[in-house]
């Protein structure tokens, strides 16, 4: 939650709003399309690696938490395939329009849900690896459930960030 409440105080102090909802509206129609409809297009914006082995090799358990939470717990540096985690921080850049106080909340509200989520993934995952194929199967629909789901966010977030822009400009 920290490291986004950093987030926001930088682009509460940047005049980015209109760059922002703009974006927004480009962003969120592309891929909420695309996500929507189970296409391919432009890679999702985002790291291509997880965290590293080498960093958790021979790590003592208070090490890997530490290493696990702040490279995880944020989600800036790991691989995210939905789209919708880039939208983030534009729309975090968006309610400047509404004041730092906006920004930080719309912040500390991402790093929240989105910590609690991964710790939760974490302890989920301390059971192992799926035991059957219906396991495995079960985690690739629920991936395309995700996605699908993340499409309609994009484009409900779009939809929003049109109307503000309306006001806006």
């Amino acid at each position: 939650m920290v490291s986004w409440l950093v987030v926001g105080l930088c682009l509460a102090a940047l005049p980015l709003t209109g760059v922002a909802l703009v974006t927004a509206v480009v962003y969120g129609c592309y891929y909420g399309a695309i996500e929507l409809a189970g296409r391919r297009g432009l890679a999702v914006p985002g790291r291509r690696w997880q965290v590293p082995q080498s960093m958790m090799i021979n790590a003592s358990p208070r090490r890997r938490i530490l290493v696990w939470g702040a490279i995880l717990g944020p989600g800036f540096l790991t691989q995210n395939p939905y789209a919708g985690f880039g939208l983030l921080p534009v729309a975090v850049a968006t309610m400047r329009a509404a004041g730092t106080g906006a920004c930080l909340a719309l912040a500390a509200a991402i790093g929240l849900a989105h910590g609690t989520a991964r710790a939760a993934a974490l302890l989920r995952d301390v059971k192992g690896p799926p035991a059957s194929a219906m396991d495995q199967l079960d985690v690739l629909i629920k991936t395309v459930y995700w996605r699908r789901f993340d499409g309609a966010a994009l484009l409900a977030a779009a939809a929003a960030a049109t109307v503000v822009s309306l006001r806006y400009f």
